[in-house]
């Protein structure tokens, strides 16, 4: 599979990789119910497939993601860059709130390098820019993680170019994780181009929009989404937004079907074409998901295809 360099580290990451949200199981910010043994084997066969990164949070499941990431790696010869956050904190089982406090920190990394049994971080991003007047204090509490060995490489998440400018006065980000689809593609305005000229590699997050471009949403199936899924709760997938997202399904559908390629496959492939973005995080929870995506990392879409997408964003914004 196809891989790029991500931004100032190095590290040469496949085109597409896991992420791991959703293995978190339920919670206040969670996507249902998830079978752990669902998360393990997806985890060890997009490994066998090529991919050679996952991304996680403390924040998913509480911890949860984590530890079940922990405990599929430790017996695997072959094991993927980790890539995890911090700034989302919770005591027992208190609201999850924002903190970039050094000591919070901190703790947080402990508790990330315990929970995933590994000995350093490859990447390690402040998850979200909250709040706003501590980002000076979190980046340089990451400078200085990565000093004392804790972590290989520090990067950022959500960040918004003046924020991005600021943590830059006092270190190079390596990373932005950014929200990008078809669906939300407010950040190819001004961010990615930013990070492009900066050297900032850029990992997207939910190119299929939770879902809506998999070419298996319905109605139905979202009037169904049990509590525990936030996506019942988004805006997202009420209307007047749902009927525009679901046509912009069938689009996508469309195009696939044209080209031999499964729905998630062109949907990853639109983000990927941005010359800005390095690589797209995809979510998956059962290993047949992995090979419904899988392609994108070396699939390349047409100048026809992009136009049609692009055509309809502009039209139905």
């Amino acid at each position: 599979m196809e891989k790029r360099k991500l931004g100032n580290t190095g590290m040469e990451i496949t085109r597409v990789g896991v992420g791991a949200w959703a293995m978190g199981g339920p919670g206040e910010w969670g996507w249902g119910p998830q079978d752990d043994r669902n998360s393990m084997d997806t985890i060890r066969h997009a490994i066998d497939s090529g991919i050679n990164w996952i991304d996680t949070a403390p924040a998913y499941g509480r911890g949860h993601s984590e530890t079940v990431i922990g405990e599929t790696l430790k017996g695997m010869a072959t094991k993927p860059y980790i890539f995890t956050k911090c700034s989302l904190v919770w005591d027992g089982q208190g609201p999850v709130t924002n903190n970039l406090k050094a000591a919070s920190i901190r703790r947080e990394v402990e508790d990330s390098l315990r929970r995933l049994q590994i000995a350093v971080i490859d990447l390690y991003q402040i998850h979200w820019p909250i709040p706003d007047e501590d980002i000076e204090e979190g980046w340089q509490t990451l400078v200085d993680l990565k000093k004392e060995g804790k972590i290989r490489h520090i990067a950022v998440s959500n960040f918004d170019v003046k924020q991005m400018k600021r943590a830059m006065q006092i270190a190079p980000v390596s990373s932005n994780q950014l929200p990008y689809s078809a669906v939300r593609p407010e950040v190819g305005k001004e961010t990615l181009p930013f990070c492009k000229d900066n050297n900032i590699g850029v990992l997207v997050y939910s190119p299929m929009q939770a879902g809506l471009l998999s070419g298996k949403m319905t109605r139905e199936r979202i009037a169904g989404l049990p509590e525990g899924d936030w996506r019942s709760r988004s805006e997202l997938f009420k209307e007047p937004r749902l009927s525009r997202n679901l046509a912009l399904q069938d689009l996508v559908v469309k195009l696939a079907h044209e080209r031999g390629r499964t729905a998630p496959e062109i949907a990853v492939a639109w983000v990927l074409a941005n010359p800005a973005v390095t690589s797209a995080i995809v979510g998956a929870r059962r290993p047949d998901q992995v090979d419904g995506f899988i392609g994108a990392g070396e699939f390349r879409l047409d100048a026809a295809a992009l136009e049609r997408i692009n055509t309809f964003i502009s039209e139905n914004p």
